[in-house]
């Protein structure tokens, strides 16, 4: 049990926000989320500044008259924050101890319930996003088959710097925890760098995607020069003979180079690949590569928009394959996905992250040039929610009543009398759409449906 008559002070990695339901935590150091359901332990943790806990427990339940028992209920919740790293004790110098960030995995029915009730804080959606999507330039240098964006070309109504940072201010006055930067090749964008740092400043973490090619020492040396930076190169082959017919002639070696100039600064990026039929036979020395240089494999889902349209049927994984990367994906729990692969966990087990989308409810897109989606892999202008130039900016849009009437549940029954439904949810909405399927049907991925 914690010390109450010591120091405590949130964790400076920590970022706190309310929510309807209490509260939002995130540690910027190990990029974990963690939902508070007390509006008054968030209040009191936003509140905390140099004092004694056990003065500031018994000043914060005074001046909310409230009873011994919410103290102790406070009492233990802190305890429990601290073991999480979110809160830390101070020394009497001023320096904070070491906390340890571990914590024991949950049992799998205590980890079921967490799903449950994570899904039904998040299905109406968040006073504002935990992160998003941002799109800051259709420029890129390669042409890859299955671009979400069929990016190229920079667009000459793409947002200005001064309207980059505007949206910056907005997304951290909101408190949005951080951003998921791309493109085109967000590199290409010549003010790239000091974007990113503008975003940095004000506490938004920020990962971006790259393709490698303009990743030179020198931005080599940028990015470990930052606190709260996350880089994935995108590789979609264990080897050019698969990578290169995707992604460009020599796009394997330029990214390969990439990653050496971040490992040999001991950096840890992230790797991230696309499935396909032609590279799903390539995962295990996919994830070899990246454990070779300190690395994490990130998985992603192919889409039927942008170029990725056109090589849908042609590319996407088969049933059997979609089965296997199941297995695979249980059987290497520190994979990231993070992504819509939801069908999948209704084999069974629930896999880590993917029990439901959070399109418009927790996260969004916004493309180059200002406007809004609900989700990144859904750019098609009868999807787009409003354009963050417009009177009242993001935050408008993000609780225009539009965005809110797409945030309910849209599977119908023949998914909701699906005894894997309360797993899946019925699949990615974005994927039906754009393969013309109504939202009330399966994912065409569905490992039991048959369209």
């Amino acid at each position: 049990m914690m010390d109450a008559s010591s120091l405590y002070r949130l964790s400076p990695s920590a970022a706190i926000r309310p929510e309807r339901f209490g509260g939002l935590v995130y540690r910027h150091d190990n990029r974990k989320l963690f939902i508070l359901h007390s509006r008054l332990l968030v209040d009191f943790l936003r509140g905390l500044d140099g004092q004694p806990l056990s003065e500031a427990l018994d000043d914060f339940v005074t001046a909310r008259n409230e009873t011994p028992a919410v103290r102790e209920a406070l009492l233990k919740a802190l305890d429990q924050l601290k073991g999480i790293g979110v809160l830390e004790p101070v020394a009497s110098g001023g320096t904070p101890h070491s906390v340890s960030s571990a914590h024991p995995p949950l049992p799998q029915r205590e980890k079921q319930e967490g799903v449950r009730r994570r899904y039904e804080n998040f299905q109406q959606g968040l006073d504002a996003p935990i992160c998003l999507t941002w799109e800051i330039t259709y420029a890129c240098n390669l042409h890859c088959r299955h671009c979400l964006s069929s990016s190229g070309r920079r667009r000459p109504d793409e947002l200005t710097t001064a309207e980059a940072k505007r949206l910056i201010d907005e997304w951290a006055a909101m408190q949005v925890f951080y951003i998921n930067v791309g493109g085109g090749e967000p590199m290409s964008r010549p003010d790239f760098f000091e974007l990113m740092d503008y975003a940095l400043a004000r506490r938004i973490g920020v990962k971006f995607s790259t393709n490698g090619s303009l990743l030179d020492d020198a931005a080599a040396d940028w990015i470990v020069a930052r606190d709260y930076l996350d880089v994935q190169i995108s590789l979609d082959g264990a080897d050019a003979e698969t990578n290169d017919p995707v992604r460009g002639p020599e796009s394997y070696a330029r990214a390969r180079r990439a990653m050496e100039r971040l490992a040999a600064r001991n950096f840890q990026f992230k790797i991230n690949t696309v499935v396909t039929r032609q590279n799903y036979s390539q995962l295990d020395d996919l994830y070899a590569m990246a454990s070779g240089y300190g690395a994490h494999l990130r998985v992603t889902r192919l889409r039927p928009t942008g170029r990725g349209r056109d090589v849908w049927e042609a590319m996407r994984p088969t049933r059997e394959q979609n089965r296997g990367l199941y297995d695979w994906l249980l059987a290497h729990s520190n994979v990231l996905t993070g992504d819509s692969f939801f069908h999948l966990s209704a084999y069974g087990q629930p896999l880590d992250g993917l029990n439901m989308c959070g399109a418009g409810r927790i996260v969004c897109c916004v493309v180059p040039t200002g406007d809004v989606y609900v989700c990144p892999f859904m750019l098609a202008p009868e999807f787009a929610v409003g354009n963050v130039r417009q009177p009242g900016g993001f935050t408008q849009v993000w609780r225009s009543p539009l965005l809110a009437s797409l945030r309910q549940p849209q599977a119908g029954t023949t998914c909701q009398s699906c005894s894997a439904y309360s797993l899946c949810h019925g699949g990615c909405p974005a994927v039906k759409r754009l393969t013309g399927r109504p939202v009330d049907r399966p994912d065409p991925d569905c490992v039991f449906g048959s369209d």
